[in-house]
């Protein structure tokens, strides 16, 4: 498994990266929800909700993958 300049597998790195991504913009998108709903616009306040539900879902499949390999020789520096 290919690893980077931290030492640890790209795949640990690309599940970090997207679980990051995922639960920043999920905060992002609380802000979204308030402006939709400030501005009576309801159908784009739910719009958000679902969007940042995917995002919470993609999170916690990240960190079950993470989970998954923490230990293992494919997670990188200190594992199994």
């Amino acid at each position: 498994m290919a690893t980077g300049e931290t030492g640890f597998s790209d795949v640990v790195f690309d599940l970090i990266s997207v679980q990051y991504h995922s639960l920043k913009a999920g905060h992002d998108y609380g802000q979204y929800v308030r402006d939709a709903e400030n501005a009576g616009k309801t159908e784009i306040a739910e719009f958000f909700r679902t969007v940042m539900a995917q995002d919470s879902d993609r999170a916690a499949k990240c960190h079950q993958f993470l989970k998954e390999l923490s230990g293992t020789e494919a997670a990188g520096p200190g594992a199994g």
